[in-house]
């Protein structure tokens, strides 16, 4: 028979993968306490919640949020960090902790809205640059050839008007030319 405090667990680990963008699943055996509150510290601050958690509770809360491939990557003494924003953060937040403190926490995987990720595939997630970055390259690397493309449709017109520009500069030459004479031949006809 389950407890009370059982039932409310699941309901809460339930609750969480329910509106998480990504949960990464940690080993934390062999952090000190002191070393867990850094860490929950430097999560918190980036709007990431992290719980240490009772496998075969984290596994009915899984199964009860539609979320089954969790079982994946919870293996042995786990915590997880639950991201609700920006997927990268969270492994890059768990990235540098371990980086800078030469931590004992290991990451296990990662549960990616449904997928299963590896602990390679994290690291990865945690080295992509940020959505915005990409999405900027992506629209130049396709605006570049529209780009090209309007320019080369507009060479014949800028050629064109360049030439239309020294004919019609050479016909103003002319005109002023024959004006001047006409001038002169003018004057010349009213003084003989």
């Amino acid at each position: 028979m389950p407890t009370e405090r059982k039932i409310s667990q699941v309901a809460d680990i339930r609750d969480r993968l329910s509106r998480c963008s990504i949960a990464v699943a940690t080993t934390p055996t062999n952090l000190s306490a002191n070393q867990m509150n850094d860490l929950r510290q430097k999560l918190r601050e980036r709007s990431v919640e992290y719980r240490v958690v009772k496998n075969t509770l984290t596994y009915i809360a899984a199964d009860e949020a539609e979320r089954p491939n969790l079982k994946q990557v919870v293996q042995g003494p786990t915590g997880l960090a639950f991201g609700y924003e920006d997927p990268r953060t969270v492994a890059q937040v768990l990235e540098e902790y371990i980086r800078a403190t030469r931590s004992a926490l290991k990451i296990q995987g990662a549960l990616l809205n449904d997928r299963a990720l590896s602990p390679r595939e994290v690291s990865t997630l945690a080295s992509l640059p940020p959505k915005e970055e990409v999405l900027a390259g992506l629209l130049g690397q396709m605006q570049a050839p529209i780009a090209r493309l309007v320019g080369q449709l507009q060479a014949p017109i800028a050629g064109l008007a360049n030439v239309l520009n020294g004919v019609m500069g050479g016909l103003s030459s002319v005109l002023q030319q024959r004006m001047r004479q006409l001038e002169t031949q003018e004057g010349q006809d009213q003084n003989g």
